[in-house]
């Protein structure tokens, strides 16, 4: 982050690059949040029929971003992973905060990062309303709300026995990303580019999410990879799955590599912030309806199935209709950890 450009100082530049650009999304949305930016904390008046759900995420140069990243790209994605996470529990977004930890305030960073962030936020109307900015290694976190109708949160304690298990969209692009800018494999220019956002410009599916309110028995957003996951799913819910690895959707582009990669990166990927759900047999037709009103793919990978042991288990089958043995589930089970 190296500038020509004079330093700013905090204030000057929660002024400049923060506070301004929210003030339109604010003033929109004056029924749900009463104050915003400016004073000890932000005041929020939600209807007494809702919930409101709260999220928070960090990144952390060096641990979840590369140094150097595009901070157009780092404002899209703090926010998204956010507003991923409201999305995995049914929530419409109402507001975020930001804490910034920057090693020099430069205005050119700046400008590119509250590009990034406010396109991003003003896509799914939420507004920033407050936060904190100081001195240090670079650090974005950000702090979410929305808003879910009381009765209506999809938590991930709920998937009974016999269930669908759905994902949206595609898995594995972000960690294929990965792999080529790390240099563990060759892409082609144009392989890249068809990929590289998915790493670094991830959609929240809050559409999705708000759709299956009252249709999803459990759900999460895939952060740390599918599999790893969705055993969150499966110990908070009590309950075993199989899942099917010829059943996992995955882009032209992984579907070039060998066999092998595809089903590690679509399997146990991390940063892909699709969504991963469960569902009653009895709502394919009107998942599927939601899937063709989204124009979002929504694939079947599997089924719940009740729990056998005191520890939770996934069967995984190939294509051919093999099972796994427990050294292979194993290495694809393994997903990202904060602290490894």
């Amino acid at each position: 982050m190296q500038s020509q450009s004079p330093s700013l100082g905090e204030f000057a530049l929660i002024e400049r690059f923060f506070k301004t650009q929210s003030q339109a999304m604010l003033a929109a949305n004056k029924n749900s949040i009463a104050l915003g930016i400016g004073d000890d904390c932000a005041l929020l008046t939600p209807n007494p029929d809702e919930y409101i759900a709260i999220t928070s995420d960090m990144l952390v140069e060096g641990r979840h971003f590369l140094a150097g990243a595009n901070p157009e790209y780092l404002g899209h994605k703090a926010l998204a992973v956010n507003l991923s996470d409201l999305a995995a529990m049914g929530a419409k977004p109402l507001g975020f905060t930001l804490a910034l930890a920057l090693p020099a305030a430069d205005p050119q960073w700046l400008e590119a990062f509250s590009k990034g962030l406010f396109a991003i936020a003003n896509t799914y109307s939420c507004p920033l309303i407050g936060g904190d900015t100081t001195s240090g290694p670079l650090n974005i976190c950000i702090t979410a709300f929305g808003a879910i109708p009381k009765g209506k949160a999809i938590t991930r304690s709920g998937a009974l026995d016999g269930d669908d298990i759905w994902i949206s969209g595609t898995v594995g692009d972000a960690r294929l990303t990965l792999a080529a800018l790390r240099h563990e494999i060759l892409l082609t220019k144009s392989d890249l580019d068809c990929v590289q956002s998915r790493m670094h410009q991830p959609n929240p599916r809050i559409q999705l999410g708000m759709a299956l309110r009252g249709i999803a028995s459990a759900a999460l957003d895939i952060s740390d990879g599918l599999l790893g996951d969705l055993k969150h799913i499966l110990e908070q819910s009590k309950k075993d799955a199989d899942v099917f690895l010829g059943q996992l959707p995955k882009s032209s582009t992984l579907l070039k590599q060998e066999s092998a990669l595809q089903d590690q990166f679509a399997a146990c990927g991390g940063d892909d912030y699709e969504l991963c759900f469960t569902a009653s047999s009895l709502q394919r037709s009107t998942i599927e309806g939601i899937s063709n009103a989204l124009d979002l793919p929504l694939t079947r990978i599997g089924h719940i199935l009740p729990m056998h042991n005191t520890e939770v288990s996934i069967s995984l089958i190939t294509s051919d209709g093999e099972h796994l043995n427990d050294i292979e589930t194993a290495a694809l089970l393994k997903s990202f950890d904060h602290f490894a």
